[in-house]
């Protein structure tokens, strides 16, 4: 399981990309490349990276479901991901 810290360093980039989303958009409109360096590095969204939602493991990661291969494996089995069952035959 990863790091309290790291997962709050994550969400945080996440609130900055939200944040200046809008500031960015419209300064890559009209190509103002100076004023988009002055914004955060952290707003970005280059810089965000996929994280499990329950652990924060940052590898195999599970795109459709948010979270990654090892966690998706438990629930599965466990019967906790409706439509999802064990193969078999």
């Amino acid at each position: 399981m990863a790091r309290e810290s790291i997962k709050a360093r994550e969400r945080k980039r996440e609130r900055l990309v939200a944040k200046y989303a809008k500031k960015r958009a419209e300064l890559k409109a009209a190509g103002d490349y100076e004023a988009l360096d002055k914004l955060p590095k952290n707003a970005s969204p280059v810089r965000l990276h996929n994280r499990c939602k329950l652990t924060g493991r940052p590898k195999g990661y599970m795109r459709k479901f948010g979270i990654n291969r090892v966690t998706f494996r438990e629930m599965a089995a466990n019967g906790e991901i409706p439509g999802v069952t064990k193969s078999s035959w």
